[in-house]
């Protein structure tokens, strides 16, 4: 009896310690980016929420004020409620989840504050240090490229 107990407890270890080792994976999106949108930069630091997705936002954007020396804002948001936020707070992504067998995020929309849209998400690493962002809406994509910085 004894050893079937022990044998339990390991396959029981085994099953914790994998679902972690996916879980881990998953965090390695986690961390600051800078990003060149036609020639613009921004840095972007993503996030883990409480249920396991991740959120990207923006702290920081190189051209950020206007020809007035004011903080430009998020003018073009869909949503009106959202267009007096500053260049450097907007969230781009949110809930975004990892697909462990794919080993590829997605699920979530990106959103595109130059046009002011949202389009389907995926994102991969390309290298260790490069993530590649995809976003796609009825067939149509632009994939972005995303520099893992140290702060």
């Amino acid at each position: 009896m004894r050893k079937i107990i022990l044998t339990l407890c390991a396959v029981l270890v085994s099953v914790v310690s994998f679902g972690q080792g996916l879980n881990d994976k998953g965090d390695n999106i986690i961390g600051t980016y800078l990003t060149d949108r036609g020639g613009s930069k921004s840095k972007v630091r993503v996030t883990k929420n409480a249920d396991g997705t991740y959120d990207a936002r923006v702290f920081w954007v190189e051209n950020a004020l206007d020809e007035n020396g004011k903080k430009r804002k998020d003018v073009k948001n869909p949503d009106k409620a959202l267009r007096n936020v500053d260049v450097d707070n907007i969230l781009l992504v949110k809930g975004l989840r990892y697909d462990a067998e794919d080993k590829m995020w997605g699920g979530a929309k990106i959103y595109d504050p130059t046009k002011g849209i949202k389009v389907n998400a995926t994102a991969e690493f390309e290298s260790k240090d490069k993530l590649k962002l995809r976003g796609t809406i009825m067939g149509l994509g632009v994939t972005l490229y995303w520099t893992r910085i140290a702060e």
